[in-house]
């Protein structure tokens, strides 16, 4: 870790990376941006996956006094990581072979035909206590009207799992156990929260003469506004969506490794410990000796003793890890790898043709509609995660190494 503190800065900036020359420019400018808020509290902090976002670097974590940030929250609202291990050897299933290919292969075709990927979504409505508990609050979300049609919208979404780099996993631990992990968010819900309250926020710094400027994108709303109180409302009710969300596909998905496994084999499947976490989210917390308000875009919260899910890349390793409690980092980690192409990048530099043939060499199973963009995702437009993992050894212990076995893309 290293300390940027300068000319550019009005606190200072701690990154978790070797030196200055390890970040983009944009995220670096990013960086400087957070860095000037009048009410940061401490430092600005960038975890080892950092790179530039809307706004706000993905993998920054910032103290606010007193205001929130939608941008420094983001788009996918309460996005994050569910795992599960289970008891089953891979070598009790590997070469097993079913009327649909092998074990791997009859799972995966069954969370695509079973779980809507992309913008898919289901046909009828589904069960959701969370949008059901938010109907019967419902005084506390009416003043923002416009809102309100994502409530009915999300019964319709709920257990899907959208695109980009989100994804459902089967892997194999480092003692070759079989486990599940789950990539995903709160669908549109969280995209239309975060723009709606951006676009408040930033009429309401105009008004205010903020000396916030407008290019930043970094425009706040105070917490004891009534604008503040709706965002932070909105705010979480898409958080306890997207834990809903991965919480429902995890459960069909469980449901699919245990039908297909014990149909085959006789195993009797069973699963260990869940872990459910956010990585996009703004959370009052106390940090030395005040609250504020912690937004993390893009990293995890490990508090000591606290697990949590650190993925890689398609066909690389990812973690599950124990949190250090580490107070500089206002008790944070990354969430992932971290990018080093964008995804047009990604798309340019590497060819449909290398990326499915990297998969097929590592004999991983790809579940995926459409294979035009999958270099978007692939683990060469990722940072090397053995890397990022060194750079937080302050931060977190790593306790289960995973590794891709088979793969489910929106």
């Amino acid at each position: 870790m290293f300390v940027i503190y300068n000319n550019d800065t009005r606190f200072p900036v701690k990154v978790w990376l070797e030196d200055i020359g390890q970040l983009e420019e944009n995220c670096l400018e990013q960086a400087y941006h957070l860095s000037q808020l009048p009410f940061i509290h401490k430092w600005v902090c960038l975890m080892p996956d950092t790179h530039a976002g809307k706004g706000m670097p993905i993998g920054g974590v910032i103290a606010a006094k007193d205001v929130v940030i939608p941008n420094a929250v983001g788009v996918d609202i309460g996005c994050g990581m569910d795992f599960i291990p289970t008891n089953v050897h891979m070598d009790e299933i590997r070469e097993i072979q079913t009327g649909n290919g092998t074990i791997i292969q009859s799972i995966i075709g069954n969370i695509m035909r079973t779980i809507p990927l992309n913008t898919e979504r289901y046909k009828v409505v589904q069960k959701s206590e969370i949008l059901d508990r938010a109907k019967l609050g419902m005084d506390g979300f009416r003043n923002n009207p416009e809102l309100l049609p994502l409530i009915e919208d999300g019964y319709y979404q709920v257990g899907s799992l959208g695109g980009g780099n989100h994804f459902i996993e089967l892997q194999q631990d480092q003692e070759g156990y079989l486990c599940i992990m789950i990539h995903s968010g709160s669908r549109h819900l969280g995209k239309a929260i975060c723009d709606y309250f951006h676009n408040m926020a930033r009429e309401l710094n105009l008004k205010w003469y903020s000396e916030v400027k407008e290019e930043y994108r970094l425009a706040f709303l105070p917490v004891c506004s009534e604008e503040g109180q709706q965002y932070i409302r909105w705010m979480n009710l898409a958080m306890d969506y997207a834990y809903e969300n991965r919480a429902r596909m995890l459960e069909v998905t469980c449901g699919i490794v245990k039908e297909v496994i014990q149909k085959h084999t006789g195993l009797n499947v069973e699963f260990g410990e869940e872990i459910n976490c956010h990585h996009n989210y703004a959370a009052l917390e106390n940090h030395y000796g005040a609250d504020v308000w912690v937004h993390r875009k893009g990293a995890t919260r490990v508090q000591e003793g606290e697990l949590a899910v650190i993925p890689g890349a398609m066909g690389s390793y990812s973690y599950v890890v124990e949190g250090k409690g580490n107070k500089e980092a206002f008790c944070t980690s990354s969430h992932g790898a971290g990018r080093n192409y964008s995804r047009s990048g990604a798309m340019k530099a590497f060819s449909v043709e290398k990326v499915m043939v990297d998969l097929k060499e590592q004999g991983i199973v790809l579940g995926k509609r459409k294979k035009n963009d999958v270099a978007e995702e692939c683990r060469f437009a990722y940072k090397d995660i053995d890397q990022v993992m060194a750079q937080q050894s302050d931060l977190v212990t790593p306790i289960r190494k995973l590794k891709t076995v088979g793969v489910v893309k929106g």
